[in-house]
């Protein structure tokens, strides 16, 4: 009876995992938190040179 129980257990964990990999998770991806700080920077870096962008054109207009 035992080695019938782990054959089965051996299957259905098989199973399972194989089951796993079809279904994607909806969960979003893990961001670091110094990454969240880096991405962060480069939004404050890029919003900073627009704003220093779009005072040039209006001055020079």
């Amino acid at each position: 009876m035992n080695r019938k129980k782990k054959v089965n257990e051996t299957l259905k964990a098989k199973q399972k995992k194989m089951n796993a990999k079809l279904h994607q998770s909806n969960k979003p991806r893990y961001i670091s938190k110094a990454e969240r700080a880096k991405m962060a920077a480069e939004a404050a870096a890029n919003t900073q040179s627009d704003d220093g962008q779009s005072e040039q054109t209006q001055q020079s207009e």
